[in-house]
């Protein structure tokens, strides 16, 4: 079987990879995006996105996708199922394995395969996850005004996630399993003076509580030291123990940080290979928004347009 060959391919799709494929598309390059394993990716189990412009009644995650999808097919982006299980991208012709088999090659390759939030693992986790638990508290605190929440974890994430909160939310309680924070030392400070922010030491969560009318009503906690077991009243539960970034197949390819985003030249979306171009969540662990992913997108396709005219001028 013959090797199929690709102008330009558009590793995973939300809404960096499908802005990428709407610039990309109309700018003539023949884009192909292969979508991953969460096709349209974490906004698909995001039920209500209020923060994006132009959507003035905010809309439902999954349909905001589908609306980004459409436009990038509209303009001929090939899109089609299917998971990047292997690349090498050292020579000039970039090499990729689709789903273990299928074998192609690529001119310029954008990488777009976002991040998934860590979470806790708790029983009721999922069956809550947009009915009051989330992995953001800049893209969900606006519903929480006036109420009291919870946000677990004790690094930079959570000291910042609970500083966000407090300007919303009637009271945030910080649960930290152990005695001290691991934050820098300017957002401890800074939580620690936030007199709406109250800190749970040593404490662990055990589940989360709720019914499907409601969503989320509290959380049943632990205290580690006394072992009192114990809940807490709450409308929100925001995990804040970091993010993956779905970079592991690039591993060795390009220069990546220590918790494995893709290093970029700054200003652009440039990689450490030439050809390679990262955007999104998987090379940004600062803003992690849609529209700083879209926005990054759409650099990536200018980024690779401009290149391929490069290389196609020195032929």
């Amino acid at each position: 079987m013959a090797i199929e060959h690709i102008p330009c391919l558009i590793i995973g799709s939300g809404p960096a990879g499908y802005t990428a494929a709407i610039y990309a598309a109309r700018a003539n390059l023949a884009p192909v995006m292969y979508m991953g394993s969460q096709p349209g990716g974490q906004l698909t189990i995001t039920s209500d996105v209020e923060n994006f412009p132009g959507y003035s009644e905010g809309i439902g995650g999954p349909e905001m996708m589908q609306d980004f999808e459409k436009q990038a097919r509209r303009f001929g982006t090939d899109v089609r199922y299917g998971m990047v299980t292997n690349v090498d991208l050292s020579g000039d012709l970039k090499k990729v394995i689709v789903d273990f088999e299928k074998e192609l090659t690529a001119d310029a390759v954008i990488i777009a395969t976002g991040a998934t939030a860590k979470w806790l693992g708790l029983k009721n986790e999922e069956r809550f996850y947009s009915k009051g638990v989330s992995a953001c508290a800049v893209c969900d605190g606006f519903f929480f005004r006036g109420q009291d929440v919870a946000v677990v974890g004790g690094g930079d994430t959570a000291a910042e996630e609970a500083s966000y909160l407090a300007k919303l939310a009637r009271k945030v309680y910080l649960i930290v399993r152990r005695d001290e924070l691991r934050a820098s030392r300017i957002m401890q400070k800074r939580v620690m003076n936030t007199p709406n922010i109250e800190i749970l030491w040593n404490t662990e969560t055990i589940d989360i509580l709720g019914n499907d009318e409601a969503g989320v009503t509290g959380a049943h906690l632990r205290n580690n030291l006394t072992h009192e077991v114990f809940d807490l009243d709450v409308t929100g539960f925001f995990v804040a123990i970091g993010h993956q970034p779905n970079t592991k197949v690039f591993a060795g390819q390009v220069d990546m940080d220590n918790n494995g985003y893709i290093k970029t030249v700054p200003g652009t979306t440039n990689t450490s290979v030439e050809g390679v171009f990262a955007c999104g969540d998987a090379q940004d662990h600062v803003y992690r928004q849609a529209v700083t992913a879209a926005g990054t997108g759409c650099m990536a396709a200018l980024d690779a347009e401009r290149w391929l005219s490069a290389v196609e001028a020195n032929v």
